[in-house]
């Protein structure tokens, strides 16, 4: 048995089994980002036993851990970069500490490239190859598996797409390159469709005319919709994406809009890695793609026909996440299995 562990800017989860795509337990805990490193060290260490009790697992019976860092991280060093959402993690040894803490050997990945691997061995991927994982959420991160393998450029990353600069054309924006995270990302489209409305757009969507509803987010979160003057008072400060995608679903065309000018930054991205990398499949998970087919990945494909390399046309389909939640653990267990096997 092996424990894998994902460390993000807002969710910390760990894992025991096997590394086939298998868990014996799962424990999962929010980040306190205002606890910074230090904080996150401590949970991981408070986890462990918590989490070998439930799973029934004995601790002698764990070979070895892996990890999903929400961050770049340094392969021949086994280092953390930084974090760019939590503080208290520059040019950290985490493998050094944790190996320390657990006595057990421990191996450290890039978070989305570790989901990129349990994809391609366990997921939406599986058989095929390369397969290009990108993950949508609050940031945007991307991993490449070729045959089982993660490329990873020199050591210190690759793939990473969130970070490529697209040419950002959008109504109501200053035209100008910026990278996808800031056009595409969850907290993009927030502040996006925020600054539209701002600017008087929008006059009969539903995100100004929402009043007094509640209703539920993926994953069964509630969000009670502020009245129309609520609103206007405090600047649509609390719009977020998910707003956006609740209003599209209700036929609100402007909602529609703001969402497929996001989404367009994304077919760009995708179809600039296709010309150079041309994977047989792009997976793509994270909080923003849970949309859904009507909203997300159709548009996506529609977007990315139009635009992609002609030689290239239907070589590459783009397909949902398949692991869930838990994808970044199965990786890091994976990742562990594949290095640490003695």
């Amino acid at each position: 048995m092996f424990l894998g562990i994902e460390i993000g800017g807002t969710k910390l989860q760990l894992g025991i089994g096997p590394g086939d795509g298998s868990l014996a337990g799962l424990w999962r805990g929010k980040v306190d980002a205002e606890a910074g490193g230090d904080g996150i060290r401590r949970q991981i260490l408070a986890a462990v036993p918590e989490l070998l009790s439930s799973a029934g697992v004995l601790r002698s019976h764990l070979r070895g851990v892996g990890v999903g860092f929400g961050g770049p991280v340094d392969d021949i060093a086994q280092r953390v970069i930084k974090s760019h959402q939590i503080a208290g993690w520059n040019d950290f040894p985490l493998p050094d500490w944790l190996g320390e803490a657990l006595q057990l050997p421990v191996v450290l990945g890039n978070d989305a490239d570790v989901a990129c691997l349990a994809e391609a061995l366990f997921g939406a991927g599986r058989g095929l190859s390369p397969i290009f994982y990108i993950t949508v959420g609050s940031g945007i991160g991307g991993g490449l598996v070729i045959n089982g393998e993660i490329y990873r450029g020199l050591g210190r990353g690759a793939s990473e797409i969130g970070h490529l600069r697209i040419f950002d054309h959008r109504p109501g924006q200053e035209p100008a390159f910026r990278p996808l995270e800031e056009i595409t990302s969850g907290w993009a489209i927030g502040d996006y469709a925020r600054r539209r409305l701002a600017k008087g757009d929008g006059a009969d969507s539903l995100l100004r005319t929402y009043a007094g509803q509640v209703r539920a987010r993926p994953g069964g979160e509630t969000l009670a919709v502020p009245t129309p003057s609520e609103v206007a008072a405090r600047g649509f400060d609390q719009l977020a994406a998910g707003d956006v995608a609740e209003a599209a679903r209700q036929g609100d065309a402007f909602a529609r809009q703001i969402l497929n000018d996001c989404l367009a930054a994304l077919a760009e991205a995708v179809c600039a890695m296709v010309v150079l990398l041309c994977p047989r499949r792009v997976v793509i998970g994270g909080g923003v793609s849970l949309m859904g087919e009507d909203l997300f990945f159709r548009p996506l494909r529609q977007m990315v026909a139009e635009r992609i390399f002609p030689p290239f046309a239907a070589l590459t389909d783009v397909v949902p996440a398949a692991l869930g939640e838990a994808v970044v653990v199965h990786g890091a267990l994976a990742l562990a299995r594949k290095r640490l096997k003695g």
